[in-house]
């Protein structure tokens, strides 16, 4: 590789090094992931894509700092969060991860402008400096207009907009992305998948998402294949 190739080269935001995992069940170790070794570019968007049980959902849940490796390293923004205590990871998490789930997890009481500053009220913010960012969060998902209508006055589609408004609130160095577009309906799929991939392209957001629509996997850059626990090499 050339210096200029180098330098044109983003740099990896997340580098997994021989990561293992198993769960216990009943009286047996069942290993998921065996010696998963690969990085991330910043400003990626990839797609983790295989079939049931291939451990495609524990390996985000790795990334994310929710579940915790048996053997192995992984370095996000050049910390090694498997050194992490539970304290200094939950810490980690609210300020590094936006998370996006299946089905939006959005508390029903609370309006979306509420459900969207939640993770904000960990910060020091100022009160004014929340609604400044709230506001930004779902003026950038084209729902400044519906800030003060509750999940169950909102569509699907627009339940996962408050989430991904949510995730990205404080600019978090990763977003994390489950089956995003499992619970909805295609035409709100495509608009989810479309507002994801203007993150990515206009706002340089690192997206890392598990899916198994192919539909959903091709806004991705780089799709990778889990099977069995193992990585597909050769990223396509």
């Amino acid at each position: 590789m050339t210096d200029a190739e180098a330098l044109s080269t983003p740099s990896p935001i997340v580098r997994l090094r021989n990561v293992s995992k198993s769960y216990r069940r009943g009286g047996q170790i069942v290993p998921v992931l065996e010696e998963i070794s690969f990085d991330i570019a910043e400003g990626e968007f990839l797609a983790l894509m295989g079939p049931s049980g291939s451990g495609k959902s524990t390996l985000l849940n790795l990334i994310a700092g929710i579940d915790s490796v048996d053997n192995g390293a992984i370095m996000v923004g050049g910390v090694d969060i498997t050194t992490l205590s539970e304290s200094e990871l939950a810490a980690w998490r609210g300020l590094n991860v936006g998370f996006i789930f299946q089905f939006y997890n959005l508390i029903p009481v609370l309006t979306a402008f509420e459900n969207v500053e939640l993770p904000l009220l960990l910060t020091r913010l100022s009160r004014k400096e929340r609604r400044e960012h709230v506001a930004l969060a779902l003026r950038i998902v084209g729902l400044d207009d519906r800030m003060d209508h509750r999940p169950g006055q909102l569509s699907g589609g627009q339940q996962q907009r408050v989430a991904i408004a949510r995730a990205v609130v404080s600019d978090p160095t990763i977003l994390v992305a489950d089956e995003p577009t499992g619970d909805l309906d295609r035409k709100a799929a495509e608009e989810i998948l479309h507002l994801m991939d203007r993150l990515n392209r206009e706002s340089g957001k690192t997206i890392i998402m598990v899916t198994h629509d192919p539909r959903a996997a091709e806004k991705a850059r780089t799709i990778r294949h889990l099977e069995k626990g193992f990585l597909n090499d050769v990223p396509s």
